[in-house]
């Protein structure tokens, strides 16, 4: 005996289906947003925090903290820290300073990312001013100098798993990017330091 389809579970069945393609998609265009907001808000894989400002006492302990500095070899540009390391305070505000160099004939735009390292750092490096993610162009042979405005929060001492380390590496790399979007952060004056 032959079975006969039922249009109304049939329709249900699509439903359902197109239903589920649509969460899918939504939840691979918000993928990124909810990744990013996760790691700012919890320093997963070195994901450094935003402030306001230092805390207004600092500890008596201190730790290295190291600049490491890439270019994408897309981009024609040298970039480097204008110092290799700091010995800062825990919970002092301290500002580094980063130069980049376009070595072509042309304007280039570039933008910044960054980690920290070791990972669990991120959660207790906090800046205040930074240059990451910001577009930043270049005319020919021009050189900006690039501010880090930055403290490493006292509560990294009541983390049992970061409490011990002593040194830190703020690591950036630049990528070509388009044409600028707003003035670049190069030409801002820096933030005071404490």
């Amino acid at each position: 005996m032959p079975v006969t389809p039922d249009p109304r579970r049939n329709r249900r069945v699509a439903l359902v289906a197109a239903g589920v393609a649509v969460a899918m998609v939504g939840l691979a265009y918000a993928s990124v947003p909810l990744y990013r907001a996760f790691c700012q808000a919890t320093g997963f894989g070195g994901t450094t925090q935003r402030a306001e400002q230092a805390p207004a006492k600092a500890g008596d302990r201190t730790v290295t903290v190291r600049f490491d500095s890439n270019v994408s070899s897309n981009l024609p540009w040298s970039f480097a820290p204008e110092q290799l390391e700091q010995t800062v305070k825990i919970g002092d505000q301290t500002m580094a300073f980063f130069r980049a160099t376009n070595t072509s004939s042309r304007e280039t735009t570039g933008t910044a990312v960054f980690n920290v390292t070791p990972p669990q750092v991120g959660a207790y490096f906090d800046k205040i001013q930074c240059f990451c993610f910001t577009k930043q162009t270049l005319k020919p042979g021009e050189t900006a100098e690039l501010p880090v405005v930055y403290f490493i929060d006292p509560a990294i001492a009541d983390d049992p798993g970061a409490k011990q380390i002593t040194g830190i590496t703020l690591s950036y790399t630049f990528y070509p990017a388009d044409a600028p979007e707003a003035v670049s952060s190069a030409s801002e004056s820096p933030a005071p330091v404490n």
